[in-house]
C-alpha cells in the first residue's frame, strides 16, 4: 500500500480505533473520526478532559486499526501529537473536509486536534480470491 492508497483508504474509512497506554501503563482504546492529510498524517479531535489525550500527553506512541467492514483493514503504528502553526492549519483543513461537523466543535475550548505520523503500516485484505497482506515502514 503506497502513501495515496493509505491517504484514500482512511478518507474512504472516517474511522479508527487508537490504542493508547495508560498511567498504569495497561492499553486503552477508543473509537475516533480520522482523516488524512496529503502528506499521510492522521487527524481526528478529542477533549483534553478524554483519556486519551492525557496518555498522548504522557506517552505519544499509539497504534491504530482502520477499516474492518469487507475484510480489509490497515494497522498502524506512529507517534501523535498536537500541530502547530502551518502544520495545524493544513491539518485542521483536511479534517473539517472529512467532518464538517468538526467546525463547531472547535467552539469548545476544550477540544484539541491530534495528528498522528505513522511509521508503520499493515494493509491486510481477506475477501476471497484477493488475499494481501504488506507491511510498510514508513520515515516519519
Amino acid at each position: 500500500m503506497d502513501q495515496e492508497q493509505f491517504i484514500n483508504f482512511v478518507r474512504q474509512r472516517g474511522l479508527a480505533v487508537i490504542a493508547t497506554r495508560g498511567a498504569d501503563g495497561a492499553p486503552q482504546a477508543a473509537l475516533v473520526g480520522i482523516t488524512a492529510t496529503e502528506q499521510g498524517e492522521l487527524v481526528f479531535d478529542t477533549s483534553r478532559s478524554s483519556r486519551k489525550y492525557r496518555n498522548l500527553s504522557a506517552f505519544a506512541q499509539v497504534a491504530m486499526v482502520i477499516g474492518w467492514d469487507n475484510e480489509m483493514t490497515v494497522q498502524c503504528e506512529g507517534t501523535a501529537d498536537i500541530p502547530t502553526g502551518t502544520d495545524h492549519d493544513r491539518c485542521l483543513q483536511a479534517y473539517f473536509a472529512q467532518s464538517p461537523d468538526g467546525v463547531e466543535r472547535t467552539h469548545d475550548p476544550d477540544i484539541v486536534h491530534v495528528r498522528v505520523r505513522p511509521n508503520w503500516l499493515r494493509y491486510s485484505d481477506y475477501r476471497p480470491g484477493s488475499f494481501v497482506v504488506e507491511e510498510t515502514t514508513l520515515g516519519n
